[in-house]
């Protein structure tokens, strides 16, 4: 039997806190969300002057990320790439980049996913987040 790491809450705050100090330190009003290994939501932070669809574009990002073990930036290159019949992907609907994953030891223990600004930009805040952890 194999044993895997997963995230706690402290984990959990800890990558909250960093992602939303990036954030704010480039005036970027964006909502953060972190997902389980599941893709089950742990954590939504929606900063003032985010949009509203942001809280649910952003937990999209997370839950691909993280069922996918890659980043949702590589489903969007898909799509990009003239694979449209990749839309259909069941359980799937964050294909758009700013959704990252948590690898610890080759294993994907959750995700960020942000949204809010531009694509590069929501998966740079998604990566501050997730480097806070020093994995």
């Amino acid at each position: 039997m194999k044993n895997k790491a997963v995230l706690e809450l402290a984990d959990v705050k800890q990558m909250a806190a960093a992602a939303e100090a990036e954030a704010l330190e480039n005036k970027w009003a964006v909502t953060i969300a972190i997902v389980d290994d599941g893709g089950h939501l742990l954590w939504l932070q929606r900063l003032d002057g985010a949009p509203a669809i942001s809280s649910h574009i952003a937990p999209a990002k997370a839950h691909t990320a993280a069922l996918g073990q890659r980043e949702s930036k590589v489903y969007e290159d898909v799509i990009n790439q003239g694979r449209v019949s990749f839309l259909s992907a069941p359980a799937v609907s964050g294909m758009l980049e700013g959704g990252v994953p948590v690898m610890k030891g080759g294993q994907c223990i959750g995700a960020v996913g942000v949204s809010g600004v531009k694509s590069s930009e929501d998966a740079q805040i998604a990566r501050a987040g997730i480097a806070a952890l020093g994995l």
